[in-house]
């Protein structure tokens, strides 16, 4: 249930600026705005006005804004004061507000009633998040698709087939001594076909809108003394990580986000990979292999002058892996009469050099293109999270669980695991939803959103 109180923020960033917003919402908007404004407020007219204290002083002028629930962005009576920016001054409206009866709003109070009162879904509301916080325009665009429903529709038209499929499973079982056959199994089977195939397309865009928003997860491996550290310092554009000729230097995870050209990566340093080494150096090797299970790419760099050492250890742990880019780095110390050494390396492998700089350019594109996706697919790419892409996976492991018991004439146990991967679909959304699972989300939010 909403708090029927009203609520008010500064809904502007923080610092000076030219104009500055304090929003209110709640039951209470309109009479406290008036109280400040000095005036009736009409709907959806701007008024302008003398923002007085409760001595009667002017605290500053501006436009008064009225919205009348439900046609407001968070379904109750909305208004927004614009004065000048100073923080002062918006300070002074906001105790101003809770003088009258106001309280000060949670982190993405405003955005969480706006899903409450239905005006948002909980996928829609996140967007709004992910849409402020978007650093390039592609991101930005996904966002407002993921705020204008885009990625909503297609999880609730999934949701749809799966409760026709529900239906048709658990009217089936009043009938359980007739065979599936003669209750429609075929056609349900087919239609779960399609309903599957649909799911793992929009995981697939998910995984990309993930991407979008949080880049791309890149793991460094490779064996010791390879350049693994040198290469990260090179991305980064800074000494983030220690260099060194002795085997063995990183004995930890290094964790750095950059941005390459506009696509945002983070980039993590691993300890090097290889047989044996004390203790220490074999708990950084493990916690790489770990690293390895979670993320989006598996950055292998071989020393050029010999890319067949440690190579077998660094192609185990990097098996695992959604995708590979491979490097061979110093490059740079490589004969001048062009002799290759050989080495078991795919043909798409990018010469480069930490040390001079040699290859990063095309580095930089290949790094750009797999963070980025296909052209075609950022057209119509939407904004998703890691809590969305592990929904859409149990609800996918839900639908082939289904299948295989329907293909047993397991009616019950097909009617559950289709119960559960609605279930997944509705977390999503918010159709299905743990007031812990609202709170964590809304608290990430901004103040006045």
């Amino acid at each position: 249930m909403i708090d029927r109180d009203t609520i008010a923020a500064i809904a502007t960033p923080a610092g000076a600026g030219g104009v500055g917003i304090v929003r209110l919402s709640g039951p209470g908007a309109r009479a406290i705005g008036e109280g400040i404004a000095g005036r009736a407020l009409m709907a959806r007219r701007a008024a302008y006005a003398r923002f007085r204290d409760a001595h009667g002083a002017t605290i500053d002028d501006g436009i008064a804004l009225y919205f009348a629930a439900p046609a407001s962005y968070t379904g109750e009576d909305v208004v927004e004061l614009q004065a000048h920016g100073s923080p002062a001054v918006l300070h002074q409206l906001v105790d101003r507000c809770c003088a009258l009866g106001a309280r000060r709003a949670r982190p993405g109070e405003f955005s969480e009633r706006a899903f409450l009162e239905g005006k948002l879904d909980l996928a829609q509301a996140e967007a709004v998040a992910d849409l402020i916080a978007a650093s390039d325009v592609r991101a930005a665009r996904a966002a407002r698709r993921a705020l204008e429903g885009e990625f909503s529709r297609r999880v609730e038209a999934i949701a749809d087939a799966m409760l026709r499929a529900r239906i048709h499973v658990e009217a089936a079982i009043d009938f359980a001594d007739e065979p599936i056959e003669t209750l429609g199994g075929p056609q349900l089977q087919a239609d779960l076909s399609a309903t599957a195939a649909a799911l793992e397309a929009l995981l697939r865009d998910a995984e990309h809108g993930r991407r979008l928003r949080d880049g791309l997860h890149a793991v460094i491996v490779g064996p010791p003394n390879a350049g693994k550290s040198s290469l990260l310092n090179a991305l980064a554009g800074r000494d983030r990580a220690i260099v060194t000729d002795v085997a063995g230097t990183t004995r930890d995870l290094l964790h750095e986000a950059v941005r390459i050209d506009g696509v945002e990566l983070t980039l993590v340093d691993t300890a090097g990979l290889r047989e044996g080494g004390d203790a220490i150096e074999r708990e950084g090797m493990r916690r790489a292999h770990a690293e390895l299970e979670r993320a989006d790419l598996a950055i292998v760099v071989l020393d050029a002058r010999d890319p067949a050492a440690g190579r077998d250890a660094v192609v185990s742990a990097a098996h695992g892996a959604p995708a590979q880019l491979w490097l061979l780095n110093k490059s740079d110390l490589l004969p001048e009469d062009g002799a290759q050494p050989s080495g078991d390396v795919p043909g798409d492998a990018l010469a480069v050099s930490a040390l001079t700089g040699e290859g990063l350019d095309a580095l930089h594109d290949r790094l750009r293109a797999l963070a980025a996706g296909d052209a075609g697919a950022s057209e119509g790419a939407f904004t998703a999270r890691a809590r969305h892409v592990d929904a859409l996976r149990r609800a996918a492991e839900g639908l082939v669980q289904a299948r295989g018991e329907l293909a047993r004439e397991s009616l019950d146990l097909a009617a559950e695991a289709l119960r559960q991967s609605h279930d997944a679909l509705g977390e999503i959304t918010g159709r299905v939803r743990a007031d812990d699972l609202l709170g964590h989300i809304f608290s990430s939010f901004c103040i006045g959103k």
